[in-house]
């Protein structure tokens, strides 16, 4: 059992800092979210961990997903979204998000963002498990660029709106159930702080760097669900971690996503024997839902005894594919490959956390004035399994609605009266928390997996609980914090892994290969305060 805070304090001595709207994340939930917040309040401030721009938003590539084309309507990405997500989607929350969608991919393009066109129309392509075209993009394959462009643009230039970078996020302020502020560390001054506020927006992003292979940058730590959860707020759906099918695997080279928007524009599987393969496992082929790749993918290394498969485009127009993906052919032209004419070596990695903070649709949690969008947050809308390109407009959607909420129920500034503090936390012995991560992430991997087992994830509780110990001492750097939120997230994964004895979506069992309709429910864990 985690303490409740990560560092001993007294409200009374830190600095305080007051304002109408915390915001907490800099991502496309967050900055989107403060935006259309500053409509209705005068002070707004937006915590961010690094810079501003450093988040999972900038590294997104496909694109984002709305009806906007003209074969295309809500309908059909309702249907497209629960059937990627396997049973467990919420239908009203998938409502919301394709309904309410195009309108905010409309504002995006108000505030400036440019997303590709052909002759004058917006340029539409298709990823896997979509049926329709629906996925605008920019600059071929750098739309969470130009996205968070536009919003740190709108941002900045708002008077409304503070933005404070290098503020970690530590811990938040819960006070009978309602959340009044949180305390943050911002460590350019090594200097603790709390900032109070009756709403307070946890747009964090997911938990990717729990993982030895994932596509997350590292700043994604799984910050805000950890704080959320030992602030005694509901989890849900843990146990489903996407594993993006076609990551970059190659000695020498980072780990990083060759876009799904690579399939969806023609590209194909290939084993190492040189065979296409994903016709063998789903009629929609490369472009079924990840889930489904991700698995074929590993029979396919399983059966080969290779370490990665390829990814082939050189039956396309080369000129066409470095025009539509300019920056996955710049960063492969660095280690010597061509998009358009070489066989680019790929695996899985963890890409995106289905499970988060337990909202309702207008992203409240179960802590009066606390709410969370984006990826940190589970409003259902993703289920077992996210549809492609869904999650951009995820943040921008239920961004918005929490703005919605909160000015409609006005909440009162608690923290006037309130007091907290830690003061039991001993100080600890000297740890290489460094080290520790590469061991939660290497133990992650091997046995908390696109594919688990019972005696795989009994092994992973086992091990991570001789770290739990750890928890007693104060943390004192942000390598710790850090390490400790992974930790507390690591566990919750495994252990929701673990009791769901099926295999649906983006949770693979192999000693339960199958769905099972007893488990078409939620598991949602809260710690008790």
């Amino acid at each position: 059992m985690p303490k409740r805070y990560l560092v001993n304090f007294d409200l009374n001595d830190l600095e305080k800092v007051e304002t109408g709207f915390l915001v907490i994340g800099s991502g496309i939930a967050g900055l989107y979210t403060a935006h259309a917040a500053s409509v209705f309040w005068e002070d707004i401030v937006v915590l961010t961990k690094r810079g501003i721009d450093d988040t999972a938003t900038e590294h997104a590539q496909g694109g984002i997903a709305a009806a906007v084309g003209p074969n295309d309507s809500p309908l059909y990405h309702y249907e497209d979204t629960l059937a990627a997500g396997a049973g467990l989607c919420d239908p009203t929350a998938v409502e919301i998000l394709v309904t309410e969608g195009p309108a905010r991919v409309e504002e995006l393009i108000r505030l400036g963002a440019r997303f590709d066109r052909a002759d004058g129309r917006l340029d539409l392509t298709r990823e896997g498990a979509h049926t329709r075209r629906r996925i605008l993009h920019a600059m071929g394959d750098a739309t969470g660029a130009e996205i968070q462009r536009v919003l740190s643009e709108t941002v900045r230039a708002n008077p409304k709106i503070k933005v404070l970078e290098n503020h970690f996020l530590v811990d938040l302020l819960v006070t009978k159930g309602v959340c009044w502020g949180a305390l943050a560390l911002d460590h350019r001054e090594g200097k603790l702080k709390a900032y109070l506020a009756p709403v307070v927006v946890l747009a964090t992003g997911g938990a990717g760097q729990i993982y030895q292979h994932t596509t997350n940058p590292e700043v994604v730590t799984g910050d805000g669900i950890a704080a959320a959860y030992r602030a005694g707020a509901e989890v849900m759906d843990l146990e489903f971690v996407q594993f993006h099918p076609t990551v970059l695997l190659l000695e020498g080279a980072p780990r990083f996503l060759i876009s799904e928007a690579v399939r969806g524009e023609g590209g194909i599987l290939l084993n190492a024997q040189g065979e296409r393969f994903m016709p063998r496992y789903h009629p929609m082929a490369e472009l079924a839902p990840r889930d489904v790749v991700v698995r074929a993918i590993l029979q396919e290394l399983e059966r080969t005894g290779s370490k990665v498969v390829y990814i082939s485009l050189e039956h396309l127009d080369p000129e066409r594919v470095h025009a539509r993906f300019p920056t996955i052919s710049r960063r492969l032209k660095a280690y010597g490959l061509d998009l358009a004419r070489d066989r680019i070596p790929v695996a899985p990695a963890a890409h995106y956390f289905m499970g988060g903070v337990k909202t309702g649709f207008h992203g409240e949690t179960s802590l009066q004035g606390l709410y969370a969008c984006g990826e940190v947050a589970c409003p259902g809308v993703h289920g077992a399994n996210r549809l492609a390109s869904n999650s951009l407009l995820d943040g921008l959607v239920f961004g918005g609605r929490i703005v919605q909420h909160a000015r409609k129920i006005k909440p009162e500034k608690v923290f006037s009266k309130a007091e907290a503090k830690e003061e039991g936390l001993i100080p600890g012995p000297p740890v290489d928390y460094a080290r520790l991560k590469l061991e939660l992430k290497e133990l992650m991997q091997t046995h908390v997996g696109p594919v688990r087992c019972r005696e795989g994830l009994e092994e992973a509780l086992k091990a991570l609980a001789q770290w739990e110990t750890l928890n007693n001492y104060e943390a004192t750097s942000l390598e710790e914090m850090e390490f400790k939120n992974m930790l507390e997230v690591a566990y919750l994964v495994a252990e929701a892994a673990l009791m769901r004895t099926e295999s649906r979506g983006g949770h693979y069992r192999s000693d339960y290969p199958e769905p099972h309709p007893r488990w078409q429910r939620h598991l949602i864990f809260r710690r008790q305060v």
